[in-house]
């Protein structure tokens, strides 16, 4: 078998095992949030963000010392045996019974999270520089794994439980996981090929850690923070979040947190290509101005609000004389008000699902506030004024912006790795992953700062609200180095170009 053949077996089995690890990763989102929707444990939401998160952890700081043995021992056997440890520590997950047994358990299955750097730097010695953003993004599509969970994991349970009525069938689904890791390694050792980065096996450890001193590869992973860490966050929390705003259940609410994540995974590939032919640069542009624009949007809750509006006030002195559904007299002065019975129906939180209201709704009435015999004096308040503003968050609207972000953040992790072999064609293993490490730390982070957000607030919306905000700074920091760099290349393209003139070359139009 020739190397391109080799190449794209390689590729094809890295992104089905990523898909596979993927999919185990991500499993905490469902099962807790099954597990506590239907009482088998009284987990508060604090409570809930850190076992969503626990497997999270795990495979982020596992990324940085599985990149490096990836580089020195080659893909192929680290990928094998870091998927017979996550088989094993998944099926314990089935026999826990407690909050720190599900604690200890997702801190073993989460390793399955470091499937990633291990990919990335197996996949980058089979390509050429000029196809690597094509084919990390191929096999970033794994990412797929997630969508996966959300949509199959809900109906499996169900099938499990007998409906929710032999609740202890759960422990079915760590154990089929745990199978499927089993025996996607024996197919992975059987149909790959060895091969690791060139010196890669000799280098000391103070030479494979050399480029984490540079400022560019914690820029990488804040960015990867985002787009990454905040794809896992989402691709779990958003159960959660559909269940308790809008009420629906498990089963369905994974299936919407699909529109999500199954397109945000696939759309990695194209963001690969994209980067191949745009640059890194230009397409973080759009992703991050993309995202702050619909997490903008997305921060405005589902409420109900009612505030003091325009009131009328006494002209002169006086006893008020009649109080009708109009109006309020005070001797021979009438003063007309708007009665709540004339305006018709208005919207409220029980209204919520007639129609769709892609803006606030404003409603305004006024009531009295004096009553027959009362002495008013001069411009005493005779009627309240009463502003009601309805906001339905739609559901359908909230999940195109939440698609809107899925597939920027897709697009955006392609982008990250389209850097990091540019940069570092040598250090891909130790450089990503770091870059992973700060990524996946997002994961882990983010649905903790969601629960205690949410557990402060009583907003579910803080997350996008946190979310807005990381992007900014991802796009202010973005700007400031694009900034820089042109000030830096500035002269020399100036130097370059006055030294073409002087040997009489004609430059080339749109060359620079």
């Amino acid at each position: 078998m020739d190397d391109s053949k080799k190449a794209t077996m390689v590729l094809v089995m890295n992104t089905f095992a990523f898909t596979v690890c993927f999919a185990v990763w991500m499993m905490n989102g469902v099962l807790i949030t099954f597990l506590v929707d239907n009482g088998v444990y009284a987990w508060d939401k604090a409570d809930m963000g850190w076992l969503i998160g626990i497997p999270v952890l795990t495979g982020s700081l596992v990324r940085l010392p599985v990149g490096i043995l990836t580089d020195k021992y080659g893909g192929r056997i680290v990928y094998t045996i870091l998927m017979l440890i996550a088989s094993a520590a998944t099926f314990t997950m089935s026999l826990v019974d407690s909050f720190n047994g599900f604690m200890l358990a997702s801190l073993g299955f989460g390793i399955s999270g470091a499937s990633f750097a291990v990919g990335i730097a197996y996949t980058s010695v089979w390509y050429s520089k000029e196809r690597q953003g094509t084919a990390l993004g191929i096999f970033g599509a794994g990412n797929a794994g997630a969508a996966l969970t959300a949509m199959f994991a809900p109906a499996l349970l169900m099938y499990f439980t007998d409906d929710a009525t032999n609740l202890d069938g759960w422990r079915m689904l760590p154990q089929m996981y745990s199978a499927c890791l089993l025996v996607m390694a024996v197919l992975f050792y059987a149909l790959t090929h060895f091969k690791r980065v060139e010196g890669g096996h000799t280098k000391s450890m103070s030479e494979r850690l050399a480029p984490l001193k540079l400022l560019r590869v914690w820029r990488f992973g804040l960015y990867y923070f985002f787009v990454f860490g905040g794809f896992v966050a989402l691709a779990q929390w958003l159960i959660p979040y559909y269940v308790n705003v809008y009420g629906m259940t498990v089963a369905m609410a994974g299936m919407m947190t699909s529109i999500f994540s199954l397109p945000s995974g696939v759309i990695r590939a194209a963001g690969g290509w994209l980067s191949d032919k745009f640059g890194a640069r230009p397409v973080m542009y759009w992703v991050l101005g993309t995202c702050v624009l619909a997490c903008f949007f997305l921060c405005i809750p589902r409420m109900e609000i009612q505030s003091p509006g325009a009131g009328v006030m006494a002209l002169r002195g006086g006893t008020v004389t009649e109080v009708t559904d109009n109006e309020v007299r005070i001797g021979d002065n009438a003063y007309a008000y708007k009665n709540k019975n004339t305006i018709g129906t208005y919207r409220s939180i029980e209204d919520v699902e007639s129609g769709a209201l892609v803006l606030p709704q404003s409603t305004f009435w006024q009531e009295p506030a004096v009553q027959v015999g009362d002495t008013v004096a001069k411009k005493q308040l005779l009627v309240r004024g009463v502003t009601h503003i309805f906001f339905q968050a739609n559901v359908w609207i909230f999940t195109l912006l939440v698609f809107v972000v899925g597939i920027m953040m897709g697009i955006g992790k392609a982008a990250v790795y389209k850097y990091i072999p540019e940069y570092f064609p040598n250090d891909v293993g130790v450089v990503g992953g770091i870059v992973g490490v700060v990524g996946g730390l997002g994961g882990f982070v983010c649905p903790v700062i969601f629960g205690y957000l949410l557990k402060s607030t009583g907003i579910w919306t803080t997350t996008w609200i946190f979310f807005f905000w990381v992007s900014v700074i991802c796009m202010i920091w973005l700007y400031m180095v694009a900034r820089k760099l042109i000030r830096q290349e500035s002269p020399k393209l100036l130097h370059d170009l006055e030294g073409d003139l002087q040997a009489g070359v004609a430059p080339i139009a749109g060359e620079r």
